[in-house]
Formats: structure tokens, sequence, C-alpha cells
């Protein structure tokens, strides 16, 4: 059985020097967490199995990626770690593995040009290749071409693709999108829900369920945990292959390892 994986998110802005690591809602309203470096540092040291590090201002500002936060980032930890932030060349990718990361996240670019998961999954392996991918649920269902989910509630909808750290919907359907990166090369999906993305309401399961039942890759389940029942349910309904999450492990109100206890105990496979 594969195990599951626990990745701390460290959402990054350069709005004070060296970085800081901030948390909000629906991507905006965010407030200070630490110093990205100190608590790359501390999830290493926690047993998380990975991190991911998000500039998230990177493709809105058309900033290239912290690469000094991320040397620095990658003298401290010792797990896997991903970069994500305004990544829009493949010179970019190899700078980003050169500084010590051992994936890169693409978002906004992919989706302007889709031929830049395929030129970058072929030069550097679908291994390093994780395609970020941030939706928001559309109630508007009349039309072809959509995929039609039915939510908690019972009502219905499509998911729709976003870019620009939310800040711009594309009319591209979620489920789409997604099979298209997987055909490109991607190794991996990082899906966040903007609906639920800060809410502490847990992590949006109708559509991490529809890609973790259609895709062949790993669906990393991101948006909304809120205690780690949250992650136990995203990998059994769910069926993620792995559980981001960022404010229950910044501020304190778990740590990694306690994440693992419990979900073990509950009968998910995770790595000690």
């Amino acid at each position: 059985m594969l195990t599951k994986r626990i990745i701390p998110c460290l959402d990054v802005t350069l709005d004070k020097k060296g970085g800081c690591v901030v948390k909000g809602i629906e991507f905006v309203h965010l407030r200070e967490a630490g110093d990205p470096v100190q608590l790359a540092k501390k999830y290493n040291e926690q047993g998380a199995d990975e991190l991911v590090f998000l500039d998230i201002t990177a493709s809105h500002e058309r900033r290239k990626t912290m690469i000094d936060v991320i040397e620095r980032t990658a003298d401290e930890v010792f797990i896997p770690l991903t970069v994500g932030g305004g990544i829009n060349s493949t010179e970019m990718i190899r700078n980003i593995l050169r500084a010590g990361a051992d994936k890169v996240s693409i978002n906004t670019a992919a989706v302007k040009n889709p031929d830049f998961v395929r030129e970058s999954s072929e030069i550097f392996g679908s291994q390093c290749i994780v395609t970020a991918i941030d939706c928001r649920r559309n109630f508007s269902i009349e039309g072809d071409g959509k995929t039609i989910i039915e939510l908690e509630s019972g009502k219905k909808a499509w998911y729709e693709v976003v870019i620009y750290g939310g800040r711009t919907p594309t009319g591209m359907d979620t489920v789409e999108w997604a099979k298209k990166v997987e055909e490109l090369g991607s190794g991996e999906i990082l899906l966040t829900s903007m609906d639920r993305d800060g809410t502490r309401d847990g992590y949006d399961l109708p559509i991490t369920r529809t890609l973790s039942e259609m895709l062949n890759i790993p669906i990393i389940a991101s948006g909304g945990a809120g205690n780690i029942e949250h992650m136990y349910d995203a990998f059994t309904e769910g069926r993620a292959d792995a559980a981001l999450a960022a404010s229950i492990f910044h501020f304190g109100e778990y740590t990694v390892g306690e994440a693992k206890e419990y979900l073990g105990k509950k009968g998910v496979a995770v790595r000690p």
C-alpha cells in the first residue's frame, strides 16, 4: 500500500526582507506566520514528508521566485522541496532546481501555454513537474464541455480554473485541464480549492475525489484544512495521495507528528 504524504505549505511574500510566510482566506486577508527558513526547518524536524514553498505573489507581480530563500531553505531541510510562484521558463526551472529544490510547481504559465508542461517534463523529467490547479465552484452549469459534479449539499456545479493567484477566471474546466496536463507529462497535480482556502471547513472533497478517480498521477489536496480529521477525510473520502496544510501547522495547533499519529490510528498508511 502506498503511504499518504503530509505536506506543510509555506506561502511566502517579499513584503519583508528575507521573505515572510503568510496565510489568508481565499488567497486574501493575509496574516504573518513566521520566517520561511525557520518554519521549514521545524517541519523537517517534525517528520514532514515534503514541503511546498510558494511565492504567492510572483505570478501576479511578474517577479522571479526568491532564489536566495530557496537556497537558505534547502540548506536546512532534508526532505523533498517543491517550489512554485511565477515560474514561466525552463531557465527558471533549471535555476530553482540548482538552488536546491527537488520539484517545481507551475500554474499560470501552464494555463497560458500548455506546451510548457510537455517541454518541462521532457527536459527535467515528469517527477520534477507539479502542475498547480487553483479552482472555484461555478454554478452556471448550462453549456457543453463542463464536468458537472454533485456537491455535498446535493447541488451541482463545475469547477473553473483560476490563475494569477486566484485573481483571473479562465472559463476552463478543472477536470478537463487536469486530464490534459497528465497527458502532457505532469508528474503530480496540486489541487487548491479557492472556495475552501483558509476557511478551515475541510478540503473540497467532490473535486478531489473526481480527479483522484480519473487520473493516474498523484493528487495533492489543498485548501481548507482546519483540523487533522479533515486530512483523514481527504485520504478516505477524497482519495487524495497527499494532504497539504498551512495554518494548522503554522500557528501551533498540531504538529506533523500528531497528524501522522492520528492518521495511523485511523488506519491510514503514513510514513514514520
